[in-house]
C-alpha cells in the first residue's frame, strides 16, 4: 500500500514515532508464578517477548490469551495486566530473586528451574503527535514471529536482543535497545499491512487520496486546516477527499482532524497534570471552554471528570 506520489504512509510516519525502547526485566521462571503490572504512571507502552516457553496474558478485560515463544506483546497505552504461568491464574506463587546487572533487573524464581523467558519493558513514542498515532492502534498488539514469512524477519532481532543480554558484554542494553528499536517499527509495519479492516489512522493512511491529507493534519495537529488545503495536499477535489474519508473511515476529513485533536487531549489528561487552557492551546482548540464542549460532545465526559477518574483508579 502506498500514498500518492509514491510516498510510503508508514515512512511518512517513522519520524512522528521515533520509537525509544527501554528495557526493565529479563524474567526467567519456573513452576507457579505470576508477574502483574500496574497502569504504567506516564501512559508509556508495556511491552513483553517471549524467547523461550508459555505463558498467559490477562487483562481487566477480554478473555485470557495464550503466549509463547516468538511472542511479542505490546500494550500501547500502558494497561493494566498480568503474566502468569500455563493455565488458571495461581494463588500460591513461588518467590522471585531479583538480581540487578547493566540497569536491568534479572527475576527469576526460587525453587523451580525455569522454563519461561520474558524480555520486558516500556516504549516511549518521542514525537509530540505521537498519542495521535497511540489512540489508533488497539489495545493490544501482538505479533508471532514463529509464523513465516516473519520469522525470517524478525527471528534475527530477537536471536540479537537475547545474546546481548545473556551475554552481559560491555554496552550489551544499548546494543539491546536499539536492535529493540528496529523491532517495534518493523511490528508496527507489520500490523499496519494486515490492519486493513481497522478503523481510523492506519486504514486512511492505506488510502493514496487520503493518506497526504491524513499525514498533514498529524504532523500538524493544531493547525486551523481548511478542506480546500486539504485537497490540494491530495491532488483532489474537495467532494473527492471527502468521499474517500467516508469510505475508508466514515467521517469527513474535518471531523478526522476533530478525533485527532481529541484523542490527542485525552491521552494528555491521563499521562500529566499540564492546566486545560494550555492543553486546548496545544491540541488547537481556542479556549478550555471550547475543547470541554467538544471533549463532551465525543465522549460524554468533561476533560476534568476524566482526570479525576484516572488519579482516583491510580492513587499511587
Amino acid at each position: 500500500m502506498t500514498a500518492t506520489g509514491g510516498e510510503d504512509p508508514l515512512s511518512g510516519l517513522a519520524p512522528l514515532l521515533r520509537v525509544r525502547p527501554h528495557l526493565d526485566d529479563v524474567c526467567r521462571f519456573g513452576g507457579s508464578w505470576a508477574a502483574p503490572h500496574s497502569p504504567e504512571p506516564t501512559r508509556q507502552a508495556y511491552f513483553h517477548i517471549v524467547t523461550r516457553g508459555q505463558a498467559v496474558l490477562r487483562r481487566p478485560e477480554g478473555d485470557p490469551l495464550q503466549i509463547a515463544a516468538g511472542d511479542i506483546l505490546l500494550l500501547p497505552r500502558g494497561d493494566a495486566h498480568t503474566l502468569h504461568s500455563a493455565g488458571p491464574l495461581p494463588q500460591a506463587r513461588l518467590p522471585v530473586a531479583v538480581q540487578h546487572r547493566h540497569d536491568l533487573r534479572f527475576k527469576t524464581t526460587v525453587g523451580a528451574e525455569p522454563d519461561v523467558e520474558l524480555i520486558c519493558g516500556r516504549l516511549h513514542f518521542e514525537a509530540a503527535p505521537q498519542n495521535l498515532i497511540v489512540t489508533a492502534l488497539p489495545d493490544l498488539v501482538v505479533l508471532s514471529v514463529g509464523a513465516q514469512p516473519l520469522a525470517t524477519r524478525f527471528e534475527p532481532l530477537l536471536v540479537g536482543i537475547r545474546e546481548e543480554l545473556s551475554d552481559g558484554r560491555a554496552g550489551a542494553v544499548a546494543v539491546a535497545e536499539n536492535l529493540a528499536s528496529a523491532l517495534f517499527m518493523m511490528m508496527l509495519r507489520a500490523h499496519f499491512e494486515t490492519a486493513a479492516p481497522a478503523e481510523g489512522l492506519l486504514r486512511l493512511l492505506g488510502q493514496p487520496v487520503t493518506a497526504r491529507a491524513v499525514l498533514a493534519m498529524v504532523r500538524d495537529p493544531v493547525r486551523d486546516w481548511t478542506l480546500d488545503e486539504l485537497a490540494a495536499l491530495s491532488a483532489a477535489s474537495r467532494a473527492s477527499l471527502v468521499r474517500a474519508f467516508r469510505k475508508a473511515a466514515g467521517i469527513a476529513p474535518l471531523e478526522f482532524l476533530t478525533d485527532l485533536r481529541l484523542g490527542l487531549a485525552r491521552h494528555r489528561l491521563r499521562a500529566g497534570t499540564v492546566p486545560l487552557e494550555v492543553l486546548a492551546a496545544e491540541v488547537g482548540y481556542q479556549s478550555a471552554a471550547a475543547l470541554s464542549r467538544a471533549f463532551l460532545r465525543k465522549y460524554g465526559i468533561r476533560p476534568g471528570h476524566v482526570r479525576q477518574a484516572e488519579h482516583a483508579a491510580d492513587p499511587g
